[in-house]
């Protein structure tokens, strides 16, 4: 008791709050000063080498040692906040070498490597640092390690993931299967997997993370599909929370949209299930990211799918119905599912019944709230233009009015669009 008395007395500056969770487990959150400048100083090392370039370069080593340091902590506020540190780093290398980008193709890890010996040297530190964060206990430094090896593979390519691709992949597989460190930790106290449980915030970082793989990866990645769709899956199921399932389809269409045709093998089993359940969903957000799956799945695949065209159009077709005005989410999912039909259009011609998806898709123009897909869109309706298709010549007086309105001052398409349609505008008169 004297010796509980005298940790009392020594630990008596912490600022500390202590609570019950809601199983009733007791919770210590311990936060002091020191912690504060600590994670201060990190967060200020991360943001100088972010934004001083390659004036940064000549303390790239020592920064890199401190934030290795810092990466063992003890705490995971400052755990965290090195995982959003860590990226950083490769950015003054990358400024001084690349001048600030490195220029590197999809899967093409046979030849030689766009990025010079030093920045090799500080991706392969950084993303070590960060891989073992990936398997940390806390499921916000996860989160972070997760987003920041996105953003070094993305910014870097398929060099820079090549080394720890294995040990990566294994991790991101791990978490999707809920059997890594900070989801074992959860069952350890009796918190299981249920269909009914929270969102977890971190799993969308995780999901994004695959969807990089993808895009980095390429051709590559596909064989790695048959074991990671499935529980990507298993977050989609209609008993799963509305954000878990929202961020399935997206993580899907990430994957369609990076690995265009080689997802033909997976599109009967998993793509084509998904996107109809996905269509059908109540939550706006998920027919969005299905509507946009849709779309790049048939870009993908073009005329291979095409007799899966009818059901997918009748999918959709209920969202044409839907009320933009309801709110954001309601809008973007509208927008999606007009740039769904324009890539099924674009895909395959010959087999969209133009009589009659044309006029519904002309009526829910220009796109509301997702300007990502003005472009889309738009090459779609200047692409019948120029092959004088009947339907789109038919009407014309409805293409007028969208192109003016997305031409008029205070539209948010894109200045090279804009000036497309401004010369297209003429020929509609």
């Amino acid at each position: 008791q004297a010796d509980e008395a005298a940790a009392g007395g020594q630990f008596s500056a912490l600022d500390d709050s202590d609570e019950e969770d809601e199983e009733g487990n007791y919770v210590l959150h311990v936060r002091t000063a020191l912690l504060e400048a600590k994670k201060g100083a990190i967060t200020a090392l991360g943001e100088m080498a972010a934004h001083t370039g390659a004036a940064f370069c000549p303390y790239l080593e020592d920064s890199m040692t401190v934030l290795q340091q810092s990466a063992n902590n003890w705490h995971p506020l400052i755990k965290g906040e090195t995982a959003e540190a860590l990226p950083s780093l490769v950015v003054p290398s990358v400024a001084a070498h690349h001048g600030g980008e490195i220029q590197w193709e999809k899967g093409d890890i046979g030849g030689a490597s766009p990025m010079s010996p030093h920045t090799t040297a500080v991706t392969t530190a950084v993303l070590g640092e960060l891989v073992s964060l990936m398997k940390d206990d806390d499921g916000e430094t996860v989160g972070k390690a997760c987003e920041g090896i996105q953003s070094v593979i993305e910014l870097c390519g398929p060099h820079a993931l090549a080394p720890i691709a294995n040990d990566c992949l294994t991790t991101a597989f791990q978490l999707l299967s809920r059997q890594a460190p900070c989801q074992r930790a959860e069952e350890l106290y009796g918190e299981g997997f249920d269909d009914d449980d929270d969102h977890d915030d971190f799993m969308t970082s995780v999901c994004d993370l695959v969807g990089a793989f993808g895009r980095v990866m390429g051709p590559h990645f596909v064989q790695y599909l048959p074991q990671f769709l499935p529980p990507i899956c298993a977050y989609a199921k209609t008993s799963r929370p509305p954000s878990d399932r929202a961020m399935a389809m997206g993580c899907l269409g990430e994957l369609a949209q990076e690995l265009e045709s080689g997802i033909k093998d997976n599109w009967p089993t998993v793509f084509l299930p998904a996107i109809l359940a996905g269509l059908a969903d109540p939550d706006d957000n998920v027919k969005r990211n299905a509507a946009f799956c849709a779309g790049v799945c048939c870009e993908g695949l073009g005329d291979a799918i095409a007799a899966q065209y009818p059901q997918l159009l009748q999918a959709i077709s209920p969202i044409f119905s839907s009320d933009p005005n309801q709110g954001e989410s309601a809008a973007a999912a509208l927008d999606n599912a007009a740039a769904a039909v324009s890539r099924m259009i674009m895909a395959s011609p010959g087999n969209v019944p133009m009589a009659q998806v044309l006029p519904a898709l002309l009526q829910t123009l220009p796109l509301k709230t997702d300007m990502t897909e003005n472009e889309t869109v738009y090459k779609c309706l200047l692409g019948l233009l120029q092959m004088n298709q009947p339907d789109a010549i038919a009407n014309k007086a409805e293409l007028r009015r969208i192109f003016t309105e997305a031409t008029a001052e205070g539209s948010k398409v894109d200045e090279e669009t804009r000036g497309k349609l401004t010369l297209a505008l003429p020929a509609l008169n």
